[in-house]
């Protein structure tokens, strides 16, 4: 009878479901699911954090007539590269860098006469500065009021010119500016600490003032000459003001003719040239231009 009993026992105590085990194995497989299931969560998150950080990386990239078409008429990839039409700017030491000093001090010449005025004031090119830049030459005001097409067309092309004609040269040689190679001030410091960190080379204000020049003599060929004439003081304002050596200057001309040829392809750009060149045609006849004492039909 004892030995039965103990058998009994023995029973009860190793052959039984073992259900308490079964509870923390049990237990021990939740959280084990529960840290699967929040790694996967985590890894989703990361996953569309990644997808929206590169959505919003290609967008701040993307800088052209698809994010800014006030200020554009063509896309990054439409424009002839700057960097395969330039030779390399010059060197220090070289023939060519030796002429760029000599205008440097030219400019600073010309910092205290009224061309020294000029040349601050051509600094700005944002905003209406392009429009009132051109209007004298132009032989009428070109604004939102008066000339609504010709001023559209001005500032919507403003960026093809001063941006994406120059932008591939300026970010691979990231040219050192004259006012921070010789560490002294411009004539105009508005911008003086926001391009200390911008490439000099090819100008892109000299860029905006040869195309706009370009354009706008198409439009009134009676004042090419005073128009022209405008845009190349444009560029010249930055040797004097000391943003830009003279090597800058001529790139720029260069590069701002090809985007301008380009821009000639460019639908939605003709279309507003044609509305720009009826507007002024009634200005003409309006009697609203003023002609030219250098040059006739």
């Amino acid at each position: 009878m004892h030995s039965d009993k103990r058998l009994e026992l023995l029973d009860a105590t190793f052959f039984e479901p073992p259900s308490v085990y079964l509870c923390v194995h049990n237990q021990s497989n939740n959280l084990e699911n529960l840290k699967l299931n929040l790694m996967k969560r985590k890894s989703l998150i990361l996953v569309l954090l990644s997808v929206l950080s590169l959505a919003t990386y290609a967008q701040e990239k993307i800088k052209d007539v698809r994010t800014a078409p006030n200020l554009y008429f063509l896309r990054a990839d439409q424009v002839a590269s700057s960097l395969d039409l330039l030779p390399t700017p010059p060197q220090p030491g070289s023939i060519l860098w030796m002429y760029d000093e000599a205008q440097y001090q030219w400019g600073k010449m010309q910092r205290d006469t009224p061309r020294g005025d000029q040349a601050a004031a051509d600094a700005r090119v944002g905003g209406d500065g392009v429009p009132n830049a051109f209007s004298d030459a132009f032989g009428v005001r070109i604004s939102k009021e008066e000339t609504p097409e010709i001023y559209k067309l001005v500032l919507n092309m403003r960026e093809d010119a001063g941006d994406l004609a120059t932008r591939q040269a300026k970010k691979h040689y990231m040219r050192i500016r004259p006012f921070a190679y010789y560490h002294e001030m411009t004539c105009n410091p508005e911008q003086q600490e926001e391009l200390s960190t911008n490439g000099s080379y090819p100008s892109g204000h000299t860029a905006i003032g040869w195309a706009t020049a370009l354009v706008l003599a198409e439009v009134n060929t009676n004042r090419q000459n005073e128009i022209l004439q405008r845009g190349y003081q444009m560029g010249q304002s930055r040797v004097i003001c000391g943003y830009h050596f003279q090597s800058d200057i001529n790139a720029a001309r260069l590069v701002s003719s090809a985007v301008v040829a380009r821009l000639h392809a460019n639908k939605n750009f003709m279309k507003q040239l044609e509305k720009a060149k009826k507007e002024f045609n009634q200005l003409e006849k309006a009697g609203k231009v003023m002609k030219s004492e250098k040059y006739a039909n």
